[in-house]
């Protein structure tokens, strides 16, 4: 048997709410981590499953995609924020799990918003943790961005003269609420993804493939 044959397969999932909504998914396909997956003071970041030939880590939302794109994972679950940011070819997306959904948007001061006028701009600077994707939604319509790249706490960056406006992911837009924040641009709706790496579904389609039908039937079902 082949050394891919015998390599183990890792699955990189995101720590936060996705992990939380991915859950009961993962029930449904018969994945069970060991005991120290959902303990909440364990260190270790790789776990073994029931599943001789996978195992999971657990990493920041921002690198599963990165994980995936290099080889290091296999197998993950991405939003689809990050795979609008990092773009990478390497990966492929087969399954809308319906899941982690959000919106991305650009929001600024509420005071602002009533005689801000969107069309009338040229140059806008922008505190984001997508500075990419922000580029590119304002370079479509001709507006330069200058992007301040923030890793959170987005919505101070008004307040303290960091940037007019934000893009952000909002939810129940109450944090945005909560900062004299308004919402005035939609920019894309988010889920998150089943994605894979294309070259190890090349290399191991019927392993890779198994997983990608198993949580397409998951998501279809849902």
């Amino acid at each position: 048997m082949s050394s891919v044959a015998n390599e183990k397969l890792i699955l990189a999932l995101p720590k936060g709410r996705i992990l939380k909504e991915a859950a009961p998914l993962f029930a449904r396909a018969g994945i069970e981590p060991e005991a120290a997956f959902a303990d909440p003071d364990a260190r270790q970041l790789r776990f073994a499953t029931n599943h001789a030939d996978l195992d999971i880590i657990r990493v920041r939302s921002f690198d599963v995609a990165t994980f995936v794109a290099f080889g290091a994972a296999h197998l993950g679950i991405a939003g689809g924020d990050v795979l609008m940011e990092f773009d990478y070819p390497e990966i492929y997306a087969p399954v809308d799990l319906g899941i982690g959904k959000c919106r991305l948007a650009v929001a600024e001061p509420v005071e602002m918003a009533g005689s801000d006028d969107p069309r009338r701009w040229s140059h806008v600077r922008i505190a984001t943790k997508y500075p990419e994707v922000t580029r590119r939604h304002f370079a479509a319509r001709g507006v330069q961005a200058e992007c301040v790249k923030l890793s959170g706490a987005m919505e101070l960056a008004p307040s303290l003269g960091l940037s007019h406006r934000i893009v952000d992911l909002v939810d129940s837009g109450r944090t945005l609420k909560e900062n004299g924040l308004v919402e005035i641009e939609h920019i894309a709706d988010v889920t998150s993804r089943f994605i894979v790496n294309r070259a190890a579904l090349k290399t191991q389609p019927e392993r890779i493939g198994r997983w990608v039908d198993c949580f397409r039937g998951l998501s279809r079902a849902a």
